[in-house]
């Protein structure tokens, strides 16, 4: 008669033969009445961090299904797990409130000049206090063909412009082109503070 549990045999049957009907080589599976062998792993959970239970796969699946990390956390405090689980449970803050940054912080120098720069000029800003650039000698000569000094802005030379362009064109003024050199004039004056970002 031929043995039916060989294991030469297993390996031709459609369905082998259960786990339970052999002895375990190695951890045994940890739950109550099983002596089948545990080669799978399960956290034991929170608090027991690193620390696993050995199952065989019928109770490890069991397990799994059955498993709550949040077991017995209130929601409160799960809401701040998963929060906190967004920056991998590491410490953080807000860079630059109130202008300053803690002394621990890991920002690199160039990230905390560009922060402080932006907030300078923003301040400038609020304050009316914009930087205006350099006029030069050919601005200043441009600023005083419209009849403008170099405190004058970008909106000032803009309306000076369309002021003077009024006046001057001959298409405004019956056709009279006797004012057409000064026109010329003017709209040259314009571009070149156009160009310059002056105007």
């Amino acid at each position: 008669m031929m043995n039916l549990n060989s294991p030469l045999f297993d390996k031709i049957r459609s369905k082998p033969v259960a786990e339970e009907a052999r002895p375990a080589d190695g951890p045994v599976c940890q739950h109550p009445g099983c002596t089948r062998k545990g080669a799978f792993k399960a956290p034991k959970g929170r608090d027991h961090e690193g620390q696993f239970y050995t199952f065989c796969l019928e109770h490890v699946k069991e397990y799994n299904q059955s498993y709550n990390y949040f077991a017995g956390m209130t929601d409160g405090a799960i809401q701040d797990f998963q929060k906190d689980a967004l920056t991998g449970h590491r410490p953080t803050w807000n860079a630059g409130v109130n202008g300053q940054v803690p002394p621990d912080s890991k920002l690199d120098a160039a990230t905390l000049l560009r922060a402080r720069l932006e907030r300078l000029r923003k301040a400038r800003e609020a304050a009316g206090q914009t930087r205006k650039k350099p006029v030069g000698r050919a601005g200043l000569k441009a600023l005083e063909t419209l009849g403008l000094d170099e405190s004058a802005d970008k909106a000032m030379i803009r309306q000076r412009f369309k002021e003077l362009a009024k006046r001057l064109h001959p298409d405004l003024n019956e056709g009279d082109r006797s004012r057409e050199d000064k026109l010329r004039a003017i709209i040259d004056a314009y571009n070149y503070l156009k160009n310059a970002g002056l105007a």
